[in-house]
């Protein structure tokens, strides 16, 4: 039986909106699944083959091996041919990397891309040279290095800027607001996905919008701009409805899912529903896709349902949701990668809340070390802050709970966060008013700390109650001192 994707009703195939909830419905869904699936990267590729339409270069859908090292060795030849001859071979060893990038085999796709690239400075091929540092770019940013991920898209950006082009242009802007993204520069990410959005919509380029604002609700999502979000959303739905894009239709389902769970616990039912939804259209094409791209579309809807089940304590399903979102990851990314590191802090703190603190802690290791891969100081930061929670409340080892505090405020003391650091000294100072590590001295120069930056803050409430805390402390001080 047909459900609808929206509210769960049943629905005749025929039916061009839902009779129940008079939501649009995808038209002839039985054989849209029969369609190509034309899935949405998280970073752009511009990379065109040689009969001129587009191909995604990191386009996964079909992986054959036999087949991948058929067309290697034929490449090999005709690169061997052209060196022979002195004719340049730019365009070979592009078609060459895009192959080692279907094998999942970076290196070599990176090593043939940088071969690419000076073959195509020789011949001054500014388009050649766009396409080029653009997929060094993705391939960096895929594998952590974000750094160069920005130069490579900083420096496609300039090239497109002698010729003119918009798409690409655009394109080129939504990939370095992913970039932004993943490194949680959030002004950053904002300001190139604003500058997509606004030349996407000047240029009429409708697609190219729809693309870019999807990318941009990530960053709404946490600036909490709701309203925007909401709009959006519908206007992606929308299109995507229109046009029988089932790949954006899960897309944005899984969205609608996002922003309703940050709405809050009046709207987790809605956040769940749309979630489950979007799971029930991936089974509806997943023998029309990679398996790739299936686990890309599941993991986001398995991580939020688990965290879902937990907020229900409904354990046994939580855990199951939280462990497949980890198993999704690890199946698409290849290597580690930032997306591991947000499922394996899920699921620690799921541990948490369970009060298995030996799993707990292992788990906020396990992300703990994949921020540090990929330089987020602040998640690193965020994991001592965590794992010394559970040593001070739970496991009543205040030495080391102060170990992991004065480690995490080392990294917070760089990264311009008083907030982060005003907490934290207010609980070494609370730790150091205890009957087992008792030191006056350093208990008022935590709370003097925390009374400083909550100032700065301008947060009045909990400079006052810093102020009361040496007040007292102080008048404790004096009167022991009189005795």
């Amino acid at each position: 039986m047909n459900k609808c994707p929206f509210c769960r009703s049943p629905i005749e195939i025929s039916w061009s909106y839902c009779r129940n909830c008079n939501k649009p419905l995808i038209a002839d869904i039985s054989n849209l699944y029969y369609n190509r699936v034309r899935p949405i990267p998280d970073g752009t590729s511009i990379y065109a083959n040689g009969f001129g339409e587009e191909e995604e270069f990191f386009d996964v859908n079909i992986i054959d091996d036999e087949t991948i090292e058929y067309e290697l060795s034929q490449l090999e030849s005709q690169l061997t041919d052209s060196e022979r001859i002195g004719k340049n071979m730019g365009n070979l060893l592009l078609k060459k990397a895009s192959l080692f990038y279907k094998k999942r085999d970076f290196s070599n796709a990176l090593k043939n891309l940088e071969l690419a690239l000076e073959n195509f400075k020789e011949e001054e091929n500014v388009m050649n040279l766009i396409i080029t540092h653009n997929e060094i770019g993705l391939i960096h940013e895929e594998t952590g290095f974000f750094d160069q991920a920005i130069y490579h898209f900083d420096r496609a950006l300039n090239f497109i800027e002698e010729i003119d082009d918009h798409i690409k242009e655009i394109q080129v802007l939504n990939n370095l607001g992913n970039v932004y993204h993943l490194i949680n520069d959030l002004e950053n990410a904002n300001k190139y996905y604003q500058k997509a959005l606004t030349l996407a919509d000047g240029e009429n380029l409708e697609l190219e919008a729809i693309k870019t604002a999807s990318n941009l609700v990530e960053i709404l999502l946490s600036l909490e701009d709701y309203d925007r979000v909401k709009r959006i959303l519908k206007r992606n739905l929308d299109f995507f409805v229109q046009t029988d894009d089932i790949y954006g239709v899960i897309q944005t389902r899984t969205k609608y899912g996002k922003l309703f769970y940050h709405l809050g616990e009046e709207y987790y039912d809605q956040s769940f529903n749309c979630f489950t939804s979007a799971l029930e259209l991936v089974v509806g094409i997943k023998n029309h896709i990679s398996i790739f791209i299936r686990k890309k579309l599941e993991w986001e809807c398995y991580l939020y349902l688990g965290r879902l089940h937990s907020l229900w304590d409904n354990d046994l399903e939580a855990e199951d949701f939280l462990l497949k979102s980890l198993e999704a990851v690890r199946t698409f990314e290849i290597q580690e990668n930032v997306k591991e590191g947000v499922v394996l802090e899920a699921i620690a703190k799921f541990y948490s809340l369970k009060g298995e603190d030996k799993k707990a802690i292992d788990y906020f290791s396990y992300s703990k070390d994949i921020y540090q891969k990929f330089g987020d100081k602040l998640k690193i930061a965020e994991m001592k802050y965590q794992v010394a929670q559970i040593f001070r409340e739970y496991l009543q080892n205040d030495q080391k709970a102060i170990q992991l505090y004065e480690e995490a405020l080392v990294i917070l003391e760089n990264l311009n966060k008083p907030k982060n650091r005003a907490d934290i000294h207010n609980k070494l100072g609370d730790i150091y008013l205890s009957k087992q590590l008792y030191d006056l001295d350093l208990a008022l120069s935590n709370f003097e700390n925390a009374k400083n930056l909550y100032a700065e803050l301008e947060d009045e409430e909990n400079k006052t109650i810093m102020e009361g805390k040496i007040n007292s402390l102080k008048n404790t001080e004096n009167h022991n001192a009189t005795l």
